[in-house]
């Protein structure tokens, strides 16, 4: 089991004499009862510079992921067609850029801020919510913080979340962890989160992995995703 619980991206990086400080976190990692999919901060401002390195991207837009990004638009639609297509609640994260909300005095983190056009918080039009989904508008780094993300999820019968966006160690990392404190069963899915930086995006996942949450790749959350999909329809 310990092979297999290990078996994602951060296996490159994180030595073998730290696996086994850590191998007592070793389970058996699913996708619990009654999910939902939660898309932290996949917005405009995340992919600007194109799918292009970091450190190019970087000198010109400094809060977008660049190639990280675009890699993950792919995967993540099919995370979206598949829990569409089950039926289960979608709910979406992005800034709270509203003047009369002092955003420009609250931030999600202590980085150095600058003026932001507000329109560059909508969501991609790849992942663009439909009739029915909700977005929460933030102000932290935590979707919960301050928000009524509990209530709808409450509400809508959620037990577990399956958590995508950006980015891994800041708000997909606070998000994960509150969710985790409020009693939801956490799934984060590889392929679909993503950084700026490749390093923190591995040891990020693997800290929540062995803490707070279940990641799974991709391919493993369709498969329970069509198999809910199976008995709606059956």
């Amino acid at each position: 089991m310990t092979r297999e619980f290990e078996d994602h991206c951060w296996k490159d990086v994180v030595p073998g004499d730290v696996l086994e400080l850590y191998s007592h976190y070793s389970r058996e990692v699913f996708v619990g009862p009654n999910p939902a999919l939660l898309a932290i901060d996949l917005y405009e401002l995340a992919y600007q510079g194109g799918p292009r390195p970091v450190g190019e991207v970087a000198k010109t837009y400094p809060s977008a992921c660049g190639q990280y990004a675009w890699a993950a638009i792919e995967p993540t639609q099919r995370l979206f067609a598949a829990a569409r297509s089950a039926g289960i609640p979608v709910v979406y994260s992005t800034q709270e850029t509203r003047p009369d909300s002092r955003s420009n005095k609250v931030w999600a983190t202590k980085r150095r801020s600058v003026p932001v056009d507000p329109e560059l918080y909508a969501i991609r039009p790849e992942f663009k919510p439909q009739p029915g989904d909700v977005v929460i508008r933030k102000m932290r780094a935590s979707a919960f913080f301050g928000t009524p993300l509990i209530a709808h999820l409450t509400q809508l019968g959620v037990r577990t979340v399956i958590v995508c966006g950006e980015s891994t160690s800041g708000c997909v990392r606070a998000t994960a962890v509150e969710a985790y404190s409020y009693g939801f069963h956490v799934v984060l899915v590889e392929e679909c989160c993503f950084d700026r930086s490749l390093i923190s995006h591995k040891i990020n996942l693997f800290d929540m992995h062995h803490k707070y949450a279940d990641v799974l790749g991709v391919d493993a959350v369709l498969a329970h995703l069509d198999d809910l999909n199976v008995k709606k329809a059956s």
